[in-house]
């Protein structure tokens, strides 16, 4: 059972990113932070997601709060 969630969950991860992608420069800087968390958490490699994160987030970083530029951070580098 583990097992097929781990997979249903892979599958989800990999659904949502795509989703994301087209829609990243719609989050606010919360949203994003959040996203890169998430995955970063999850352990999850979505290297293509990220980069479209950081194209997001660049010109928008004076927008983060303290927190949100921690977790952003913190994802990118535990996404490595």
């Amino acid at each position: 059972a583990f097992a097929t969630a781990g997979v249903e969950a892979l599958r989800l991860f990999d659904a949502i990113a795509r989703a994301a992608q087209p829609r990243l420069r719609q989050f606010n800087p919360q949203e994003l932070a959040n996203t890169a968390w998430a995955f970063a958490k999850a352990g999850v490699e979505a290297p293509r997601l990220f980069e479209a994160i950081s194209e997001a987030s660049l010109p928008r970083l004076a927008d983060f709060n303290a927190q949100g530029l921690a977790n952003i951070a913190w994802a990118f580098a535990k996404a490595g």
